[in-house]
């Protein structure tokens, strides 16, 4: 699975730099995400495992994705096939939304809390949480009971741990140390 995510990344980026220099970021990541649900059906990855020529698979994938796909994409699908690519066109989708969700300045964080929050609570977070990330940020909320109370949140690699069971794990560690 990682491998598929390191080789799709330089696809990502040289797709998602094209979009940006012709302003048609949001057509691209269109395009991308159908082809990469096209990618996945069952009956379109025995077509790419077969000993097809790249030039037949390409005519196949963008024959399937039909108006889909304008003249670059198209393009880039004949890229992709060239370079026994097209099964990383998933990764490819989720690695340009990542690119996409930089370059917009914003930002998941998930939020795992013990009870649900209210709103108001929530919009003090997201505040927060914009302030500190400097960065557009939409809450994915979760609850946990086993946390007893408190919240972890995860943006990117940041991991906030305000969880009272992680606080009393911490406490039992000291105490036994």
């Amino acid at each position: 699975m990682s491998e598929l995510t390191t080789v799709a990344r330089p696809y990502a980026k040289a797709a998602f730099d094209f979009a940006v220099e012709n302003t048609d970021i949001a057509n691209w990541q269109e395009m991308l995400a159908f082809a990469g649900e096209v990618a996945v059906n069952d009956t379109i990855r025995e077509v790419l495992s077969s000993a097809l020529a790249a030039e037949k698979l390409a005519e196949v994938f963008v024959g399937v994705c039909g108006e889909q796909l304008n003249t670059h994409g198209q393009n880039f699908i004949k890229v992709l096939a060239e370079n026994n690519r097209l099964s990383a066109l998933p990764d490819i989708s989720k690695q340009f939304d990542v690119f996409k969700a930089d370059y917009d300045k914003e930002i998941d964080v998930d939020v795992t809390s013990a009870v649900e929050l209210s709103s108001e609570q929530l919009e003090k977070m997201s505040a927060a949480l914009e302030k500190r990330l400097a960065r557009k940020v939409k809450l994915i909320c979760n609850v946990d009971p086993a946390l007893v109370a408190g919240v972890i949140i995860k943006a990117g690699d940041t991991v906030i741990d305000g969880s009272v069971n992680s606080k009393l794990n911490r406490l039992s560690d000291a105490l036994q140390a």
